[in-house]
């Protein structure tokens, strides 16, 4: 009989237009306030050592910074805020939403998109991409805390022995309260955040009389001429302050979770001015007391409010690490999702968010990981080295893929995006190449984390390939086996069952051994096959597509967005199936390393150690672990 055609059955109302999945009850300027807490508080720390280990670099160590020095450095910071936060991030980058959604992951899936399949080579700028902002989030909550703590030094030498274990004690608690979610997290950091950014304000302005002629620091004039007649020292110094704008990556991966225009609103409506005061400030009592070098950031303020204000720095720099660990929830789970990572467990962590979720093996990983570089590197000003690099080389990798966005996505031409974009790039590779001279000092730590993830995402990406052309190459066509089974004499069991596959043409293993070992057939059978689209989210209108084959087997494709989580029974409920009356028949694949299957051994090997650490697909799909069956297949890989 033929075939009947496909059938997209719609599950539920499609979203509205522009519906970016926030909840209607979750008004602008809770959103706004959210976002300050969340998006800005890791650039909202920057001004505790910005300024200072910039003009460290550039005076050579404990030398006092000259006129010329605060002017300069001073103009570089306010410049890199408005050239690459400003134009670049906020009103440039964030429009490459993808439905919504931002970070490398979307940025590389939109550019996958508009080259097909010439763009190999986008995949892994994403790989780098989003190894380095792993990078970058091991190295923020470290380099924060440890920051603000220090400030204890001040108040009374005593307090030293105690920076290092008060700052481990301040980190495990900020990790342990992930589970809580981004929504409960927010509505404390926000208010507090926006409060920190209006007293730094206040300090920078109470500081601008002691010398007004830090005002023409605006002239970018001051900035080259100090790189111009520094030498080496002004690399150095370049290179620092680069840490000022750490964080703006922060805003394009959190974009999510609060909208573009809330994070829009936050950055012109109170963080730029804020963050400028401050650092007019600083520079203002610098040119009067050079002696204040010591700690710029903590001497603006009165010393009766020594104390207060550490306590609140220690505050706001924990809240700067909670920007980091989110969008790397969000980056995880989207990498996940286009196959760059095994998968791991995901949970939800708010009913009307659909950005806000928290991976507890992501989470414990980056834990272990900042507590290391606490131990080792002991000081904010020897993390201060091996920060840049993982910043710079994440900003480089997404102007890149923005040129292929804007080229083909936004249909400009090759001259305008380059004429738009090459100026951002030239700038951000001056900065990488300021940082690399940090190597040996530091840059070495987000390098090493950097090449170690890239080869994990490349080796499973390699490696998923390498089993699935096994399994194709092995395969039987589904056409032929339903006209088998249904033509023998294969015993009929009651009720439907569901059959996995990758390959929808193909008869799933477990179909296959099933008939092959139990000789029995269901009386229903579903040929279920999940796709995982380059859309953050997929309309419920359009999940679920059906392809009845005959009375005995159906065709079903299920399609996710790399944003969402995967939920098996509850997409087949709403698609008209009996879902607590289904078997899931899921195929469990023993691998065994072989040197003839196109990996090295070593790599086969971390693939399979990457395999066996994955959630099990049954826990990843939400099938219930009563209604799951799996059957096992060796393949050599």
């Amino acid at each position: 009989m033929p075939a009947p055609a496909a059938v997209a059955l719609p599950t539920s109302p499609t979203p509205l237009p522009g519906d970016t999945g926030h909840s209607p009850k979750t008004s602008f300027w809770a959103l706004t306030l959210g976002s300050v807490g969340i998006v800005y508080g890791d650039i909202g720390t920057s001004p505790l050592y910005a300024l200072k280990e910039s003009l460290h670099a550039a005076a050579g160590g404990g030398h006092a910074p000259t006129r010329d020095m605060v002017f300069g450095v001073v103009s570089l910071i306010l410049w890199a805020l408005i050239l690459i936060v400003t134009l670049k991030y906020v009103l440039l980058v964030m429009r490459a939403d993808n439905e919504g959604e931002g970070g490398t992951p979307s940025l590389v899936a939109l550019a996958q998109r508009v080259l097909g399949q010439s763009g190999g080579f986008v995949i892994i700028l994403g790989m780098v991409g989003i190894a380095l902002f792993y990078g970058d989030a091991i190295i923020t909550p470290a380099i924060s805390v440890l920051s603000a703590v220090e400030g204890l030094k001040l108040v009374t030498p005593a307090f030293e022995p105690y920076v290092l274990p008060l700052s481990l004690a301040i980190l495990i608690g900020l990790f342990a309260v992930q589970s809580h979610g981004t929504a409960r997290v927010a509505t404390f950091f926000g208010p507090v955040t926006a409060f920190w950014f209006l007293v730094m304000a206040l300090g920078g302005l109470s500081h601008l009389a002691d010398d007004l002629s830090i005002l023409a620091a605006f002239n970018p004039a001051y900035g080259v001429s100090f790189l111009l007649n520094h030498g080496t020292a002004g690399l150095l110094a370049l290179g620092a302050v680069f840490l000022a704008v750490t964080g703006a990556e922060a805003l394009y991966a959190d974009m999510g979770h609060f909208g573009r225009s809330p994070i829009r609103a936050a950055w012109f409506g109170l963080i730029l001015p804020a963050l400028a005061l401050n650092y007019l400030g600083q520079g203002a009592m610098l040119l009067a007391h050079p002696e204040r070098m010591e700690n710029p950031f903590f001497l603006l303020y009165p010393s009766w409010a020594l104390l207060p204000m550490v306590l609140l720095a220690t505050v706001a720099t924990v809240i700067a690490s909670q920007a980091v660990i989110t969008g790397t929830f969000s980056i995880t789970q989207q990498a996940m999702q286009l196959g760059l990572l095994p998968r791991m467990r995901v949970q939800r962590t708010s009913e009307t968010e659909k950005g806000q979720i928290y991976i507890p093996r992501v989470n414990w990983w980056l834990l272990v990981a900042v507590v290391f570089l606490v131990v080792l590197f002991k000081s904010s000003s020897a993390l201060a080295a091996a920060y840049g690099i993982a910043v710079t080389g994440d900003m480089v990798i997404t102007a890149t893929l923005l040129f292929i966005v804007a080229w083909k996505a936004w249909r400009w031409s090759p001259m305008l995006a380059a004429a738009v974009i090459a100026p951002f790039l030239l700038i951000e590779l001056v900065f990488l190449s300021a940082n690399a001279l940090k190597l040996f000092h530091g840059g070495w730590v987000p390098l090493t984390i950097g090449a170690a993830l890239v080869t994990a995402m490349w080796t499973w990406r390699r490696g998923s390939a390498l089993v699935a052309e096994e399994i194709h190459r092995r395969r039987v066509p589904l056409s032929n086996f339903t006209r088998m089974a249904e033509s023998g004499s294969v015993l009929r069991a009651p009720g439907m069952a569901v059959f996995l596959t990758g390959s929808p043409g193909d008869t799933p293993g477990a179909l296959m051994h099933n008939v092959k070992h139990n000789h029995v057939l269901h009386a229903r059978n579903v040929i279920l096959h999940v796709v995982t689209e380059d859309l953050p989210r997929v309309p419920d209108a359009e999940r679920v597509t059906i392809k009845p084959i005959s009375d005995v087997f159906t065709c079903v494709s299920v399609r996710f967005g790399f944003m969402e989580l995967p939920n098996l029974p509850r997409a087949l409920a709403a698609a008209g199936f009996d879902a607590p009356a289904l078997s899931y028949f899921l195929t469990r694949r023993v691998l065994v390393p072989s040197p003839e299957t196109g990996m090295p051994v070593w790599q086969d090997r971390l693939y399979i150690a990457m395999a066996r650490a994955a959630t099990d697909a049954s826990r990843y799909f939400r099938i219930p672990a009563d209604r799951a069956v799996e059957i096992g297949a060796r393949i050599d890989i």
